[in-house]
């Protein structure tokens, strides 16, 4: 018999399984035929294991009243499930409810494992259950980035398949309200399209959570004219609560939302970063009736609007960390979403201070994406570790795992890898090791057994590391700086250029020309960040290289144009592959602003190189050469 742990080691299968035994037959199952499954089995599990066993070269399966795989109901809790699979293709899942039975599913979908003659289906039983009952991806699509109506299902589909049970879109202006279409984009989320995302994630086991900033955050509303008298101070971000106009705008907004999606257990009211309440029209009511009454007052009024509907309002904590007194005096069906991003040691304090007031709680760790070509690796894996791991063992509501994109910049397609440790944390009743889910990942997520994709990700992630910080010099920033700018010159010399672009190279070489079997686009992308990882380094190298060049006793003067061209083409070369990424996943709109700096920082280094040639035949006639200033302006 085979132990658990060198099972589970060679299945790879993510979120493990609680409990798995192997079980004695004469041959695995090989897939020489296709696998049936009932009538009525459930659609959405259907879907996702034929999604994977097609990707896989597998038969899908095919429906049939003498099916292989067979579903009993057993006296469970809510999402367990137990699997058995045998050697002759017979498969039983016993569940308590539907949510266990599609998990038991999504389980399945993992087990098959190539062997010498095809693929097998190991002989496996499986117990298994949820550590944390909420797991939900609260997703930022209002910065920029906009998906498209097939990669928001795509994105679905596969947190759904790594058993994560809510997906909650972070909204501030983008849903084109029938009552205030105004503020949001012109190609923004309709309210058929809200309506269909809200059913489609139900197919699939997933929650749809309304996430509407209803306080702070609404520059984009508050640009609007119309809207400006809602504004704290003149077009700010924060909708202030002396303005009658706030609450009825916002009122429409909430109401509109929940008729299309009219019974969702949470509404997520924002409610963070309101640093500027009391600075301009509320600052009266501020200074009378004091800060933590009127932000609560807010809260009450909120909670009212979404009652009906039969929602309990879910807000960001950092008001309550500022002032605690505000716990008193808000409803207690509340929830608390408990956010913080940092790598730090415990985040006891913080789960201890919202439990100190009664209130149900998710923690909420951060992917570390924001601003960057690739994510924090290092900083989101320890981060989701830590305060999903003590959010476990403090018995936490659940979790709500965040992707930001605050420049407007970043991919979706980059953050799987820290999605998906956090929806097997949260899963799991023990903390994941961080090097056991690098070996697993590439089979659960690629479909592929090349142990390469997670050295892919240690290397992006090193360098990634060693070039940047959260906000000051992130990797966004380094990939539009100015080379011969002092402050981003004197930041680069503290990295070791040429050890960052080594590792980058390794991932470009890994992933050239190279698809895996699912996510394919996902691996193009880290390719991107590689690549755009590899300019960076050799774009300061470059400046170094110019500065040393560009001198009248160099006999290759003439020859520095050819610098600045490398440069212009570098920009050119990625600016191709950046949109086709964009468009695999997001709309049109914010696009084309992102592209132009591709675009500016190209004609930059075209205009630098026109001006080395003109000065390249000044100093030919006169043997003066312009300093290299005049060169850089």
């Amino acid at each position: 018999m085979i132990a658990a742990a060198a099972l589970l080691a060679w299945m790879h299968v993510l979120p493990r399984p609680q409990t798995i035994q192997a079980v004695s037959c004469a041959r695995e199952f090989s897939f020489t035929r296709a696998l049936s499954v009932a009538p009525g089995f459930d659609s959405g599990a259907l879907d996702e294991i034929d999604e994977r066993w097609k990707a896989l070269g597998l038969p899908p399966l095919r429906r049939s009243s003498a099916a292989d795989v067979r579903v009993t109901h057993a006296s469970m809790p809510a999402q367990a499930y137990r699997l058995l699979t045998r050697g002759d293709g017979s498969v039983l899942i016993e569940a308590g409810d539907a949510d266990g039975v599609f998990y038991a599913a999504m389980t399945l979908a993992q087990l098959p494992r190539r062997t010498g003659l095809g693929w097998g289906l190991p002989c496996v039983r499986i117990a298994d259950a949820p550590a944390l009952h909420w797991r939900v991806l609260s997703d930022d699509v209002s910065r920029g980035p906009l998906p498209n109506m097939r990669y928001f299902k795509e994105r679905i589909r596969t947190i759904a398949a790594f058993k994560m049970n809510g997906y909650s879109p972070y909204m501030e202006h983008v849903f084109v309200d029938p009552h205030d279409p105004l503020p949001a984009p012109l190609d923004g989320i309709t309210p058929v399209q809200l309506r269909e995302l809200d059913a489609y994630a139900a197919r699939f086991h997933v929650t749809f959570i309304p996430e509407q900033q209803t306080f702070a955050h609404m520059h984009n509303t508050l640009r609007i004219e119309q809207y400006a008298g809602a504004a704290e101070e003149p077009h700010s971000f924060l909708l202030s609560p002396a303005s009658p106009l706030s609450l009825q705008y916002i009122t429409r907004v909430i109401k509109d939302e929940l008729a299309l999606i009219p019974h969702p257990p949470f509404f997520h009211i924002g409610s963070d970063e309101t640093s500027s309440l009391g600075n301009g029209a509320s600052k009266a009511i501020v200074a009378q009736r004091g800060r933590a009454q009127v932000y609560a007052q807010h809260i009450r009024l909120m909670n009212e609007i979404v009652k009906p509907s039969g929602a309990r309002v879910m807000l960001w904590d950092d008001g309550i960390e500022n002032d605690p007194a505000i716990m008193k005096l808000i409803p207690k069906d509340a929830v608390v979403v408990n956010w913080h991003y940092g790598n730090e040691r415990s985040f006891r304090r913080y789960i201890d201070l919202v439990a100190s007031g009664g209130f149900d709680q998710m923690v909420a760790p951060g992917d570390s994406n924001w601003n960057q070509i690739y994510p924090d690796i290092n900083t989101a894996i320890g981060n989701e570790r830590t305060f999903i791991t003590e959010g476990k063992q403090a018995r936490v509501f659940g979790l709500f795992q965040t992707v930001w994109h605050d420049d407007g910049e970043s991919l979706f397609e980059a953050t799987w890898y820290p999605v998906i440790y956090a929806a097997a944390n949260a899963w799991e009743r023990e903390s994941v090791d961080p090097a056991r889910f690098q070996a697993d990942f590439p089979f659960a997520f690629f479909g592929s057994s090349d142990g390469g994709y997670g050295r892919d990700i240690a290397n992006l992630a090193a360098v990634q590391s060693s070039l940047a910080d959260a906000y000051d010099y992130s990797s966004n920033y380094l990939m539009w700086a100015d080379p011969f700018d002092p402050l981003a010159a004197a930041h680069m010399q503290k990295v070791d250029i040429s050890d960052a672009r080594r590792k980058a190279e390794a991932v470009e070489q890994h992933l050239l020309g190279r698809s895996p079997p699912m996510h394919a686009n996902a691996a193009r992308v880290m390719f991107l960040a590689a690549r755009k990882y590899d300019f960076i380094g050799r774009k300061f190298q470059a400046a170094a290289e110019i500065r040393q060049y560009y001198a009248p006793n160099y006999g290759g003067l003439a020859w520095t144009k050819y610098w600045f061209w490398e440069l212009r083409d570098g920009y050119e070369e990625l600016e191709p592959l950046y949109a086709a990424a964009w468009r695999y996943e997001n709309r049109e709109s914010h696009l084309a602003s992102n592209l132009e700096r591709y675009h500016a920082a190209a004609r930059r280094n075209i205009e630098r190189a026109d001006r080395v040639y003109d000065a390249t035949l000044q100093f030919s006639a006169t043997k003066a050469l312009p300093p290299l200033t005049e060169i850089i302006k």
